[in-house]
């Protein structure tokens, strides 16, 4: 029987290039409001409804994170860092924001889906093509 041949270089690309978009669309919809985003003052009025502390500045820090670690994975440079603030920022909002599971219903699905991809790819590393490669580990 014939082994199919792996790419995982590419599947790390894939994934690396495909999460930074939703957290770069994210992130600009926080801090810009664009994308139908609510911008700085309506998602910091949103995260004092919910009971955020420092809601103004969490969502800078939040909508920072998300812009510029989801550049950073794009581009694969830093991207480990990165992609441990993208998951600590999706884990918060999974455990802070959301109650249940089910997205349908207002639930966690999506964020820790998203946190949980962005720590796979922290432990993982950015894969060969990147700005910053990970070096080989030893067998």
């Amino acid at each position: 029987m014939q082994q199919l041949q792996t790419y995982p270089n590419a599947g790390l690309f894939l994934t690396r290039v495909m999460l930074a978009v939703v957290f770069v669309f994210h992130g600009s919809q926080k801090l810009f409001g664009l994308f139908g985003g609510h911008g700085i003052e309506g998602t910091a009025g949103f995260f004092e409804q919910i009971g955020m502390p420092f809601p103004t500045a969490s969502v800078v820090l939040a909508g920072g994170t998300e812009l510029l670690g989801g550049l950073a994975l794009a581009l694969g440079l830093f991207a480990r860092p990165a992609a441990l603030g993208l998951a600590a920022t999706m884990f918060v909002a999974a455990f802070s924001a959301h109650t249940g599971f089910g997205s349908q219903d207002g639930g966690m699905e999506y964020p820790l889906t998203l946190a949980v991809l962005a720590l796979a790819l922290a432990l993982s590393g950015p894969g060969r093509f990147a700005l910053t490669p990970q070096r080989s580990a030893p067998h």
